[in-house]
């Protein structure tokens, strides 16, 4: 199975969950979509309205939350990133919020300032209005995207996600 892959990371409230709802949204008539959301600290509540799972599961794509304990597909064991693709079976594009380790083309999402921890580890930032760019040093090999523009983030996706084989 060969699929597609991006990653998005930020700081909370940032508009990474929106975003990737969005990106999800657009492409789910098109495209099988896989979105695998990371809880660092296994404090995500699931199937309650207004939660990030239950805001991906409406988009129509297959949905997986890793956290250090357990794999929410509703299993009580750790999976790993490729065990849960190898679950969902065949799909077209994976969109990964967080695990900043995983080694992605990944885009950094910010309002209102944006926060350079997370620029190592970024090929491009999403932004709105509310940043002022010029009050930022940013390196040239970061592309910056419209937050508000889902078309635009859907072209950089399909120019920077890289192929993987599950």
């Amino acid at each position: 199975m060969d699929y597609r892959a991006v990653a998005f990371t930020g700081p909370s409230n940032s508009g990474k969950t929106t975003l990737i709802e969005k990106i999800a949204t657009k492409l789910v008539q098109e495209r099988e979509i896989a979105i695998i959301k990371h809880d660092p600290s296994d404090k995500a509540v699931f199937d309650r309205e207004g939660k990030d799972s239950d805001k991906f599961f409406k988009t129509g794509a297959n949905v997986a939350v890793l956290s250090p304990n357990r794999t929410t597909l509703f299993s009580h064991r750790r999976r790993s990133i490729e065990e849960v693709c190898e679950l969902f079976g065949g799909f077209d594009l994976l969109l990964v919020e967080g695990l900043k380790t995983l080694p992605l083309p990944r885009i950094a999402v910010f309002r209102n300032e944006i926060d350079e921890s997370y620029l190592p580890v970024s090929e491009a930032i999403a932004i709105d209005e509310s940043i002022d760019i010029s009050r930022y040093n940013l390196d040239s090999r970061l592309d910056i995207l419209d937050l508000n523009d889902v078309s635009q983030i859907v072209e950089w996706i399909d120019l920077h996600s890289v192929r993987l084989k599950g």
